[in-house]
C-alpha cells in the first residue's frame, strides 16, 4: 500500500524534503525532527536493521512507489545485467512520472505522477496512463495538444525558467517536449540514499 497519511511527517521522520516541494522545507526548519518528538529528545542507538528499512522506505518514499512496487524494481535489478544498485536507480530513473519530473514539466513528483496518471503526456505520439512506463533512448515524451494551453503548465514553465533538466533529456520547455537520448546514469539519480543498505534490507 502506498502511504496516505500527512506528508510532513514523512519529510520529519527522513529528516529531508523527499517530496521537493517548498514548504517541507519550511516545515523540517521549523521542527527539525522526528514526529511525535521534541526539540530536546535524543534519539537511541538504531539498530542495523531499523537503519536499512528507513533508508529503504525513503528512497521508496522519494519516488513515490508502494512496497510492491518498489520491490518489484528491486526484484528487476536483481535479474538484470550491472550492479543491483545502479540497476534499481537507472529503473526508477527511467520511470515515465520521473521522466516528466526530470524534464521540468512537474514541479513535483507527485503531481508528475498525476500528470501521467491521467494521460497528458504520449510517448511517440502514443498516450500512456501507466507512470511505471519505462523510457528508452529515442523515445519522445510530449503533452497533448489540448494540454498544452493549461494555466498549470504555464506557470510550472515560469517557474522553471532557469532549470536545466539532466544530460540524460533533450528538453523543450516552450513545447512541453523531451527526448530521452541516453540511459540515466547513477550520478543522475537521488543521491541522498545509500542504495547499498537498501539492498542489504531486501537481501536479508
Amino acid at each position: 500500500m502506498k502511504y496516505t497519511g500527512p506528508k510532513a511527517r514523512r519529510v520529519r521522520r527522513h529528516g529531508s524534503n523527499i517530496y521537493g516541494s517548498d514548504k517541507y522545507d519550511k516545515i523540517l526548519q521549523r521542527k527539525p525532527y522526528g514526529p511525535g518528538k521534541g526539540p530536546k529528545h535524543r534519539p537511541g542507538k538504531q539498530s542495523e536493521y531499523s537503519k536499512q528499512l528507513l533508508e529503504k522506505q525513503k528512497m521508496r518514499d522519494i519516488y513515490g512507489l508502494s512496497e510492491s512496487q518498489f520491490r518489484k524494481v528491486y526484484t528487476l535489478s536483481t535479474t538484470a545485467p550491472g550492479q543491483t544498485g545502479e540497476m534499481m536507480k537507472q529503473l526508477l530513473e527511467r520511470r515515465l512520472d520521473n521522466v516528466i519530473y526530470r524534464a521540468g514539466f512537474a514541479m513535483t513528483r507527485l503531481q508528475s505522477r498525476q500528470f501521467a496518471g491521467h494521460g497528458l503526456f504520449t510517448v511517440n505520439g502514443k498516450r500512456v496512463t501507466v507512470p511505471s512506463f519505462l523510457v528508452r533512448p529515442g523515445d519522445v515524451i510530449v503533452a497533448r495538444p489540448r494540454v498544452k494551453s493549461s494555466p498549470i503548465f504555464g506557470s510550472i514553465t515560469e517557474a522553471h525558467q532557469k532549470y536545466n533538466a539532466p544530460s540524460w533529456l533533450k528538453s523543450n520547455s516552450g513545447e512541453l517536449k523531451t527526448e530521452v537520448v541516453a540511459l540515466p546514469g547513477p550520478e543522475h539519480a537521488e543521491q541522498g540514499i545509500d542504495v547499498r543498505m537498501v539492498i542489504e534490507f531486501y537481501s536479508r
